[in-house]
């Protein structure tokens, strides 16, 4: 992480999923590596199911399993045997085809430059957040980072939002997130702040429906964009 200091400008937050990394090939693979763990057929589609990644883990099990219901009968508590499988298959692969989104790097370079701190706050457990964040060289770039167990709640609630802002140095009346789903759009709403969600996710214009206050169609229009809102 990068050295904390009082946000000169204000603090953009970024979820992570499916806003600044395309995960979800590597997510499904996990959860395949899950079935197969059990005797089960492969039941997830990389490009066809890359929504329902960006949903979590325990979404991906519960509709592989209701895929396969004629294959097995599953014991009782095989999603809460199977979620710790999946994580560990996913931390030992976890970023063999995870990307960041075109333009994310010149994006946050730059923002710094403008004065902007940056964070993230994601749903995905700390500890793998950390370690992708990492191997794609993107952790030094963020004042903090907030995670799904971070703290005893996790978005929507706000909570997560203000922490991981306050962590970077930041007020929250100058702050923004920037996200992909309702998830975000909620957690917004509930922080009282302004939220712009990317559109080259699965769902593309699609999140417009969410009624964002901004629709990102390319990251290297978001220091405007920042300028705009907190500049």
């Amino acid at each position: 992480m990068v050295e904390v200091r009082a946000a000169r400008r204000g603090t953009v937050v970024f979820d992570l999923d499916g806003t600044l990394v395309d995960t979800a090939a590597d997510l499904v693979h996990a959860a395949n590596a899950t079935f197969a763990e059990r005797g089960l057929r492969v039941a997830l589609d990389p490009s066809a199911d890359a929504l329902l990644a960006f949903s979590g883990g325990r979404a991906m099990l519960r509709a592989g399993y209701g895929r396969m219901a004629g294959d097995l009968l599953l014991p009782p508590g095989a999603e809460d045997e199977d979620y710790p499988r999946l994580l560990a298959h996913y931390e030992r692969a976890i970023a063999v085809h995870s990307r960041p989104y075109p333009g994310v790097e010149a994006a946050l370079d730059a923002l710094a430059s403008e004065g902007f701190a940056l964070a993230v706050c994601t749903n995905k457990p700390e500890a793998l957040a950390l370690r992708l964040l990492d191997a794609l060289d993107l952790r030094d770039r963020f004042a903090s980072m907030v995670g799904a167990d971070t703290l005893p709640v996790r978005k929507p609630d706000p909570r997560p939002y203000t922490e991981a802002v306050t962590r970077a140095g930041g007020e929250v009346a100058r702050s923004f997130l920037v996200g992909d789903t309702i998830t975000d759009r909620d957690t917004a709403r509930a922080a009282r702040v302004r939220v712009a969600l990317v559109a080259f996710g699965p769902e593309g214009g699609g999140v417009t429906r969410f009624s964002p206050d901004a629709l990102l169609e390319r990251f290297e229009d978001l220091p405007a964009l920042a300028q705009g809102w907190l500049g």
